[in-house]
């Protein structure tokens, strides 16, 4: 019985398919795909008109160069914005090709003897070409090396209003025309073209051009991205073609010089900065500075002869926040390079420091405007004791040598002179309304003081070394001090100090300045300290006047873009390179970048120094894989590290 109600019930199934298919059968194509709201009476657009009107305008190419090339002669079309293209390619048959083509030459050669008889050599030598041309091709045809097509290639552009839409045919037309390529509007024929536009294998305008195999290859958009530039360092190859990508760090057609580079815990974050690090320093002189918050660039800094800085609680080793340089900027009238000392801004970095310090790991509430105005007061005040100024020779102190009057310069402002000043306003203080921020900071800055013995006290006196010019690399190695607070503090002011002994003392004038670059690993751990993060974004946006790269790494691409104070790193950074993701990571990145679902795929299941390389428009799939002697300073992977010693 229940056999046969089975059977009952595929038969209505089947009755039920076919009644759908018989009424699908009487509608036509436009009644069942066609939105209720299309609007096609029109002579130059259509609306199409749903929860939102949207503007659609259809072209067909009405003229073709001379000759055509691979991929540009359709790239700016295939390209551009919100648009759909079709193209429609009927073969010429072998026989009306050859019949074509002898007449073509006949008329050819007609119109050079009328122009040969009225004297116009410029036409009789055009004609002549022609007519040459035209003869080639026709012998390749019937020996079998070429064909001709007819092709016709219709698009539609589609806007959200009908400003937006005559700009944007405007600006394709624009650019079409670089490639001399001519198209026109379907005028009086939109709905025709439309449909033609379709994937409904129906072409209803019949616009057609001629175009040979080779020309007609050129059609196709199978384009792989190719990113790289004339010079550089070769980075790694390019999984699609197997061609090896040369990065520039600092080529012309970068925006900022920038990079950021974001991946999950072991992907080859690191591995791949040491390998460009030690790379670029060999191949193009470029200098690197790296902060290194676990420990992994010393190998580096060994190979390649260079330094290795340690800052540690037992370090003697001291990173004075109060110390300024002067720096080269050009004279906004003359052009010329002068020395200049940016005092002010100086205030500002070191009060921002300052304020990190005083809100301490618990980030508390109580250090707020009040507090940061008694530091900055008090930092101005401090650098004034001392006698430095704007002037730049502020920083220097006449010293009587052995007949002859020579400068010297002056020791700085350190925390500690800081803190016994901050006591002398406090006592001098008759406000009420700052008597507790005096209180609070004298109590809580007293860590940071060596006279009191202060558990961080590592920043406070003079710096005891300075950054040597040339060094093809230096490493700042920051991995000894407590992880929660200690580091992201000893981030914020080794960068500050970076930008005044390493950054500001390049050129503004690009003949003269150095190619810099400076890392910060572990980026991340900046994100908690606002202050921190205003320093890092002032850094990449300024970075690039000094001819000086920015290089951030970090693991969560979610941190910095869910930060409105971090994004500016973002934005100021035209390279981008990430590798293996989490998957809870990955949607995100998918929509912010405009990755496509393959992308997104692949950097999911991507394997380790694997990634996907964005170079200002440009995107490709990139493998990184550093040389067997690479391998043995840029490995972090201690199993790795143990099989290659034994």
């Amino acid at each position: 019985m229940s056999i046969f109600k089975k059977k009952v019930e595929e038969e209505d199934q089947e009755e039920k398919y076919e009644d759908d298919y018989k009424v699908l059968h009487k509608k036509s194509i436009k009644e069942i795909i066609a939105p209720a709201g299309i609007d096609a009476s029109k002579l130059d657009h259509m609306e199409i008109v749903s929860n939102v009107t949207r503007y659609a305008r259809s072209f067909f190419v009405s003229g073709l160069p001379r000759s055509c090339t691979f991929p540009e002669l359709f790239r700016n079309l295939y390209m551009f914005g919100d648009v759909n293209t079709s193209i429609y390619i009927y073969p010429i048959s072998e026989a009306t090709s050859q019949n074509d083509l002898n007449r073509t030459i006949v008329e050819l050669e007609t119109e050079r003897l009328m122009a040969s008889d009225r004297g116009n050599i410029n036409r009789e030598s055009d004609v002549s070409q022609k007519r040459y041309e035209t003869e080639i091709l026709r012998d390749q045809i019937a020996a079998g090396f070429n064909r001709l097509y007819e092709a016709t290639i219709v698009s539609t552009l589609f806007a959200y209003s009908l400003q937006d839409l005559d700009r944007l045919t405007k600006l394709l037309s624009n650019e079409m025309s670089k490639t001399l390529v001519s198209i026109k509007s379907a005028w009086a024929m939109q709905e025709d073209a439309f449909k033609s536009c379709m994937p409904l294998m129906n072409n209803t305008i019949n616009k057609k051009q001629i175009f040979d195999r080779p020309s007609m290859g050129t059609v196709f958009p199978f384009l792989t991205s190719e990113v790289g530039h004339p010079s550089g360092v070769p980075l790694g190859f390019n999984k699609q073609t197997g061609e090896p990508i040369l990065f520039d760090n600092f080529h012309p057609s970068l925006t900022n010089y920038n990079m950021v580079i974001f991946a999950k815990s072991g992907a080859g974050k690191s591995v791949t900065m040491k390998t460009l690090i030690s790379r670029s320093s060999v191949l193009m002189g470029i200098e690197s500075l790296a902060l290194d918050a676990e420990g992994e660039y010393y190998a580096v800094a060994e190979a390649l002869g260079g330094v290795n800085v340690i800052i540690s609680p037992t370090s003697p080793t001291i990173i004075n926040v109060f110390d300024v340089e002067i720096e080269k900027a050009k004279d906004a009238i003359t052009g010329r390079e002068r020395d200049t000392l940016n005092i002010e801004n100086k205030i500002e970095d070191v009060t921002q420091a300052l304020m990190t310090m005083a809100k301490g790991s618990t980030r508390t509430d109580q250090v707020n405007e009040l507090t940061k105005q008694i530091i900055s007061e008090s930092v101005a005040a401090e650098y004034a004791a001392y006698g430095i100024t704007s002037d730049p020779m502020s920083l220097y102190e006449n010293v009587r040598a052995i007949g002859s009057l020579g400068r010297k310069k002056k020791l700085m402002p350190t925390i500690g002179s800081w803190y016994k000043r901050l006591e002398k306003m406090a006592m001098q203080n008759n406000n009420e309304d700052y008597r507790f921020h005096y209180s609070y900071l004298l109590k809580v800055m007293k860590q940071y003081i060596r006279e009191f013995n202060g558990q961080m006290a590592y920043f406070d006196g003079q710096s005891t070394f300075e950054l040597l010019e040339g060094s093809p690399f230096i490493n700042i190695d920051i991995s000894q001090l407590e992880e929660r607070f200690a580091r992201p503090l000893a981030q914020q002011i080794i960068l500050s100090w970076i930008w005044e002994k390493f950054v500001k003392k390049n050129s503004e004038d690009r003949k003269k300045a150095r190619q810099k670059r400076v890392i910060v690993d572990e980026a991340w751990m900046l994100l908690p300290f606002p202050d921190a993060v205003d320093f890092l974004n002032k850094m990449a946006r300024r970075a690039r006047k000094r001819n000086v790269s920015l290089a951030i790494i970090s693991q969560r691409f979610q941190d910095f873009y869910e930060k409105p104070e971090a994004q500016a790193v973002l934005t100021s950074s035209d390279t981008k390179l990430f590798l293996a993701q989490d998957k809870s990571e990955i949607s995100l990145l998918q929509e912010v970048f405009k990755l496509s679902s393959g992308e997104a795929s692949f950097l999911v299941t991507c394997s380790r120094g694997e990634g996907l390389l964005k170079v200002g428009s440009q995107t490709a799939i990139l493998q990184i894989t550093p040389t067997e002697k690479e391998f043995k300073f840029v490995e972090t992977n201690l199993n790795k590290l143990v099989k290659m010693d034994s």
